[in-house]
C-alpha cells in the first residue's frame, strides 16, 4: 500500500519523569502540553557517510553510514505561556498576594484630569501606582503633552493613593533634579503618566535564566496517511526521547504575516513504553481501515421491504400482489 501524506499532526510532549516545568509538577509518563494549531511538522532523517576510494580516478568502493540523527521539528501559529516555558526552560509566576508574587506591571496613562490650584497640580490617575519610598527609587514620572507631544521633562510627584500631586519651584527641596513648571499647566490639560501598576491575579511572568534550557520529553504526533484509494488511515509518529532545542526567535511587525514558533527537537535513542526490547530513535504506526467492512450492510431498505405478514418480499412483488 502507498500513502500520500497533506495533513498537520497533532503533538503531546509527555514528562520523561518526574519534573518540574515552571511551577507546575509533572509526574512520569503525564501530558505536559498538546499542540493543536500547527501549520508544519516534519520529521527529518540524516546519516553521514564515508567511502573508500582508490583505483584509476580514485573511485569510491566501499561505503560506511553512521551517525545518523532525526529531527522533529514543528511551527506553531499560537504560543501559550506553557509552551514558551517549554521552549525555552523558563519559570513561570503567577500573580498572587505574596510579597514575591506581586508584579510590577510598567503602564504609561494619559489624563485630562488635571487640576491646578494655584501652584499646585493635582492629577488623579485610573490606577494607584506602585511606590517604595525605602528603595530610594523613583517609580512614578509625569509629564506635560501639547497636541500630542511631551513638551516638559519628567517631574517626579508626591504620591497619595492614585492622586498625584506636583508643587511650585520654592516649594521643592533644594537640589531636586525634576521642578515642575506650574504655569504651563492648565485644568483639564493632558498628562502622561509613567508608572507601575501592582497585580495581584491575571498576570504571568515568564523569566528567562541563563541556566536553563528546553527539557526531555516523550513525544507523539498524530496525522493522517491517504491511500491510492483516496482512504485515510491514522498514523503516529513516536520519539521515545526528544530534546527541545533552546533557540527561539520571536518577530513583531504591522506587516506581513503573524509571527510563528518553531520547536526543533532532537531525537535520542530510547525504549517506547510498550517495547523494552530495543531503543529506537523514533517509530511510525499506520492504523490500517477496513473500508469493506464499514461500508457493509444487511440490507437495504428501498430493496427489501416486509409485508403485512411479516415476509421479506422484492418491492416488484409487492407492487404486482404476488
Amino acid at each position: 500500500m502507498k500513502y500520500g501524506i497533506r495533513e498537520i499532526c497533532d503533538v503531546v510532549l509527555k514528562a520523561k519523569s518526574n519534573q518540574k516545568v515552571g511551577n507546575k509538577i509533572f509526574y512520569k509518563n503525564e501530558p505536559v502540553i498538546y499542540f493543536d494549531t500547527l501549520k508544519t511538522s516534519s520529521l527529518e532523517g540524516a546519516a553521514t557517510t564515508v567511502y573508500a576510494q582508490g583505483g584509476r580516478g580514485n573511485a569510491r568502493l566501499i561505503a560506511w553510514e553512521g551517525e545518523r540523527t532525526v529531527t522533529f521539528t514543528m511551527e506553531d501559529a499560537l504560543i501559550s505561556a506553557a509552551g514558551f516555558m517549554i521552549l525555552t526552560g523558563a519559570g513561570l509566576i503567577e500573580a498572587n498576594d505574596t510579597e514575591k508574587g506581586k508584579i510590577k506591571v510598567h503602564t504609561t496613562e494619559q489624563t485630562a484630569n488635571v487640576v491646578v490650584d494655584g501652584s499646585t497640580v493635582t492629577i488623579t490617575l485610573d490606577n494607584e501606582p506602585y511606590v517604595d519610598e525605602n528603595s530610594g527609587e523613583n517609580f512614578v514620572y509625569v509629564m506635560l503633552m501639547e497636541n500630542g507631544e511631551v513638551v516638559t521633562e519628567p517631574y517626579i510627584p508626591t504620591v497619595n493613593g492614585k492622586v498625584l500631586t506636583l508643587k511650585a519651584d520654592d516649594d521643592i527641596t533644594a537640589g531636586s533634579k525634576y521642578k515642575p513648571l506650574t504655569h504651563r499647566w492648565t485644568n483639564g490639560c493632558v498628562a502622561l503618566v509613567d508608572y507601575y501598576r501592582v497585580y495581584t491575579s491575571d498576570v504571568q511572568q515568564i523569566n528567562i535564566t541563563p541556566d536553563k534550557f528546553g527539557g526531555n520529553y516523550y513525544l507523539e504526533a498524530s496525522t493522517l496517511f491517504r491511500d491510492t484509494n483516496g482512504v485515510d488511515h491514522a498514523a503516529e509518529f513516536i520519539i521515545p526521547n526528544c530534546k527541545i532545542q533552546s533557540n527561539f526567535t520571536f518577530t513583531m511587525a504591522s506587516s506581513g504575516d503573524p509571527s510563528t514558533f518553531t520547536f526543533t527537537m532532537d531525537a535520542f535513542p530510547d525504549y517506547t513504553r510498550f517495547d523494552k526490547t530495543k531503543k529506537v530513535l523514533a517509530a511510525i504506526q499506520i492504523i490500517g481501515t477496513d473500508s469493506e467492512e464499514e461500508l457493509t450492510r444487511e440490507r437495504t431498505d428501498t430493496h427489501r421491504v416486509e409485508d403485512n405478514d411479516g415476509r421479506i418480499v422484492e418491492p416488484e412483488d409487492e407492487e404486482s400482489g404476488n
